[in-house]
Parts: C-alpha cells; sequence; structure tokens
C-alpha cells in the first residue's frame, strides 16, 4: 500500500485525513522502549509544565471603549492589554 507523502516539494505539511488519523497509533506502541520512557507521563489533555509564569483567569469588566481600542489592534489585543497594565503598575509602583 502506498501512502502519500506528508509533505509536498516546497515542504509545506498536508492536512491529513480521517482515515489517517483513525490508523494512528499511541507514541508507546510505536517508538523503542527506550524513547517511549523518556516522553512525559500526562494524562490525555493535560498540559505540561508552563514555560514561563502562568496567567490567573478572572472576571473583569471594562469600558467598551477601552475593550474596542484593544480589539481593534487585530489579534493578540488580550497580550497587547496585559502589557499596557504591567506597564502602567511597572511606573506607579515606584511612584
Amino acid at each position: 500500500m502506498h501512502k502519500k507523502p506528508l509533505v509536498d516539494e516546497s515542504g509545506e505539511v498536508r492536512e491529513l485525513t480521517r482515515k489517517e488519523i483513525r490508523e494512528m497509533r499511541p507514541a508507546a506502541e510505536v517508538l523503542p522502549p527506550e524513547l517511549a520512557a523518556a516522553l512525559p507521563k500526562r494524562r490525555p489533555g493535560q498540559r505540561g509544565l508552563q514555560k514561563s509564569p502562568t496567567k490567573v483567569a478572572v472576571t473583569v469588566r471594562y469600558s467598551r471603549e477601552v475593550v474596542e481600542h484593544f480589539r481593534a489592534t487585530g489579534p493578540g489585543w488580550q497580550t497587547r492589554m496585559d502589557e499596557a497594565l504591567r506597564q502602567w503598575i511597572k511606573r506607579h509602583r515606584a511612584a
């Protein structure tokens, strides 16, 4: 049985078909035992260790003007809003 390559001539990875996804096996079944043993032990859906400090989920209400301003800056607006608040803290902590 001939399988389609996962990448094209330019190196772009193609989308997997449903059949290919169903045929996938767990890493422990296909890797050498010593490599499988080195993989982190997590339950499905469990996140690994955070590489940077974790953030805290909160519910907060902002004025429409503030939210519209940051949303208008495009994807990543919440990160930019977080950074603006961090800068405010930095400037006002010293005072």
